[in-house]
């Protein structure tokens, strides 16, 4: 039986983005130390194959999970695997948005479910033979057209709303860039990443005063 879900947080981002890896899970454990499980995820398609006109870098993508693990996830990307890198998302998002026709919280586990699977499992998630099993083991069909045609869509309206990149946090009338994390660069050190958990609370406080739980 589905939990009663009173208020939203929208989420466009792509599964094989690090950075949102370490987003959701920040947003599932505030939501859980808060008791807050009205307040739903639902993470639209934003297909950076799409965004940049090129898959991303499996080396690029498993440096920045290193530099993660490292420095704020030491329990994340314990097997990201750049010889199963995908070649590509689609397939994977579209069977993102197949799950939440079904049900919020059967897109949600479907929706961290792929990302354990790249990131934790090492699984190429553009392999229809993973993609079905994942599909098998959590009751949901596979996507069809209409799927595929929503992440185009997904696509077009996190541009229209003004989206900056992976992950893009939105909730009423707020929305923020990555919020649970603060990034800088730096052409001699590299990147320095720390979590940020003062504007991942002002985010979500918004969030949950849209909705008292009943």
């Amino acid at each position: 039986m589905s939990t009663p879900t009173h208020a939203v947080i929208e989420v466009f981002a792509d599964i094989w983005c690090p950075f949102t890896h370490v987003g959701l899970r920040a947003i599932e454990q505030e939501r859980a130390r808060t008791g807050r499980t009205d307040v739903g995820i639902r993470v639209r398609a934003w297909p950076l194959e799409l965004v940049n006109g090129a898959p991303l870098d499996p080396a690029v993508t498993k440096e920045h999970a290193d530099d993660l693990r490292a420095q704020v996830a030491p329990d994340l990307f314990r097997n990201l695997d750049v010889d199963r890198f995908p070649r590509s998302t689609f397939d994977a998002l579209a069977l993102v948005n197949r799950a939440y026709r079904t049900d919020l919280q059967v897109g949600e586990r479907v929706s961290f479910a792929l990302r354990d699977v790249l990131f934790e499992e090492g699984r190429d998630i553009s392999d229809r033979g993973t993609l079905e099993d994942l599909a098998r083991d959590l009751g949901v069909a596979m996507p069809d057209e209409s799927d595929h045609a929503a992440v185009v869509a997904d696509w077009h309206e996190g541009g229209r709303r003004g989206v900056l990149g992976s992950p893009h946090f939105f909730c009423g009338g707020t929305d923020v860039f990555c919020p649970s994390l603060d990034i800088t660069k730096d052409p001699e050190r590299g990147v320095a990443i720390v979590r940020d958990a003062a504007r991942l609370t002002e985010f979500l406080a918004r969030c949950f005063t849209l909705s008292e739980p009943g």
